[in-house]
């Protein structure tokens, strides 16, 4: 039978992919897409794929059942190790996330404070820089070889000390992956966002005035731990979490006395049936409390505990815990949360996404809300509660992944019986979706239920005429369309680029009162044709480095614009000209 390939390290599968002669690298693709269906049997620690009657490939997982180096994978053809079995394996599985789960130091780790060595932090950036442009020319359903371009100048930043850049360039690499495959995690606006990041942070390293810039460019290696003695902690929900890395499991969010977010997470190798098993793990520190139990109002005390700048809690040696009466989400310290104003919290999660990724605090892009369910187009809205006359906006729910497996979509379908409910939602802005909500949990008649998790009571049927809501209003269709533009680039390349700008919509964005995008537009268009002769006078693509600056400032653009017309749809001011 065929099995789940483990998650593997981004530079594993570089140097496999890189030993390929060209005449192989070819067939690479097409025989990544059959390594999946390639039978397996398991045997402790080693995974064996049954290539033909006469081939295997082995893979030797490491204790956190990953794929840690290129060794680790054999093959019993004749090429091997230069051979297509062997790189189709570790191209056809997953990236591994550069700070995958680990074991805890038995005492927190002081953060690095070198800075990389200037010269080869610049090499390595202008490699991250030419890759990144690489991919974005050539669009993200292409061959593998953008992707191992990627990977391998992953791995050159990495060991350079480009920490931050080496783990966004290994997001993009597993994004490219899920778009060649057709995988239904892949979400264009995901890879716009982390290609633009990309070329940013490969930038800001390359053209960093001093060391204090590339040292913050550069990021850390991983997730630093520091002491954090006794903690008091009251559960707020459980969230399943399903990576495109290969690993699953479920995520506690707690809140301390003075409401400041922590998360415990139980997460492992395997897809979206870990989820269940993870939620009913006993929580880290050993208390006789499971991780949905302490996220459906549990509470727990903590001694001996340490905790990431992020908030995550570790489960080191010489974490205790106990279980302790939690709370209620009508009472301390979870009712001020409520309380905030709906645009202060929309503005303070719009903030959250400018912060680098491994700087992020747990929970800062959660949104608190109080309304009425309703119906909007069909679907699940909920209006909102702002004590003005004929009531709030009214933001459509959508379920943050439809995996059958998670509960998310069937109990959105069941909510729609609820019409009429008053509920608090805990729930997160959509990227990809401004007018929407991405719903987690939800108390229903004073029950809270883990929206991925948990199943809603069937409701009676929807009522005829359910409260009405106000709706979001849409962005300007101008900027929606070099919105499209900006991911058409992205999905197709440079040549879609070209097709894609209208050579009329730099005058139609001026006409809508958009004039930094119309010369975003009108610049993209530019570089995106502009084409030089080469030594036969054949005519090719000029300067791919204009096309990616000129698209990395018009995506800027776009995002910034997305945010301010998000704010403005949800606090129901008037529109901004940007």
């Amino acid at each position: 039978m065929t099995s789940p390939l483990p998650p593997v390290a981004a530079n594993a599968a570089a140097e496999a992919t890189n030993a390929l002669p060209p005449r192989l690298r070819k067939r690479l693709e097409v025989t990544a897409a059959k390594a999946r269906t390639w039978d397996a049997t398991r045997d402790g620690n080693a995974l064996t794929l049954h290539v033909d009657a006469d081939t295997t490939v082995t893979l030797t997982l490491s204790p956190t059942g990953t794929i840690t180096t290129a060794d680790a994978v054999t093959c019993t053809c004749l090429l091997a190790p230069a051979c297509l079995h062997r790189a189709a394996v570790l191209a056809a599985a997953p990236l591994a996330e550069a700070d995958t789960p680990a074991a805890e130091p038995a005492e927190p780790e002081p953060a690095p404070t070198a800075a990389p060595g200037a010269a080869r932090a610049a090499r390595a950036a202008h490699a991250l820089w030419t890759a990144a442009v690489a991919a974005l020319e050539a669009g993200a359903r292409t061959s593998a070889l953008p992707r191992t371009g990627l990977l391998h100048a992953a791995h050159t930043a990495r060991l350079a000390g480009l920490h931050r850049p080496a783990a966004t360039a290994t997001r993009v690499a597993r994004r490219l992956t899920e778009a060649a495959d057709a995988d239904s995690a892949f979400r264009l606006a995901d890879l716009t966002d982390d290609l633009a990041a990309l070329l940013g942070e490969a930038r800001a390293v390359r053209d960093a005035p001093d060391s204090a810039a590339a040292r913050e460019a550069a990021g850390t290696a991983r997730r630093t731990y520091r002491a954090a003695g006794s903690l008091r902690l009251y559960g707020l929900f459980t969230e399943p979490v399903v990576t495109a890395s290969g690993y699953a499991g479920a995520t506690a969010y707690l809140a301390t006395p003075d409401g400041e977010f922590r998360t415990v997470a139980v997460v492992a190798p395997g897809g979206p049936e870990r989820v269940a098993a993870s939620a009913a793990a006993r929580v880290p520190g050993g208390a006789a409390l499971t991780l949905r139990e302490l996220g459906r109002g549990g509470g727990l005390i903590a001694t001996g505990a340490t905790v990431t700048e992020d908030g995550r809690i570790g489960g080191g040696a010489g974490l205790r815990s106990v279980a302790a009466p939690g709370a209620g989400w009508d009472e301390a310290p979870f009712d001020a949360l409520w309380a905030r104003p709906v645009d202060e919290q929309i503005r303070t999660a719009l903030a959250w996404r400018d912060i680098p990724v491994d700087q992020r605090p747990a929970g800062g892009d959660l949104l608190f809300l109080t309304g009425t369910v309703t119906v909007v187009a069909g679907r699940p809205a909920l209006a909102l509660s702002t004590g003005e006359s004929g009531g709030g906006p009214a933001p459509v729910l959508h379920a943050p992944d439809e995996r059958p497996e998670l509960a998310y979509a069937e109990n959105l379908r069941l909510l729609i019986r609820h019409a009429g409910a008053r509920v608090r939602v805990v729930g997160r802005l959509a990227a990809d979706r401004p007018t929407g909500l991405t719903a987690l949990a939800l108390s229903l008649g004073g029950t809270p239920f883990h929206l991925g998790l948990d199943r809603l009571p069937p409701g009676p049927p929807p009522s005829a005429d359910p409260p009405p809501g106000v709706a979001l209003a849409l962005p300007p269709v101008e900027w929606d369309l070099l919105n499209r533009t900006v991911g058409r680039a992205v999905a197709g390349g440079r040549a879609v680029a070209a097709a894609a700008v209208d050579p009329a919509l730099p005058a139609r964005l001026r006409a809508a009162g958009l004039p930094t995008a119309a010369d975003c537009a009108a610049a993209l268009a530019a570089t995106a044709r502009a084409r030089r002769p080469d030594a036969l006078g054949a005519m090719l693509p000029a300067d791919p480095d204009a096309f990616a600056l000129a698209w990395l400032a018009a995506a800027v653009y776009v995002r910034a614009a997305a945010r301010e017309f998000t704010a403005t749809a949800w606090t129901r001011h008037t529109s901004l000209t940007v």
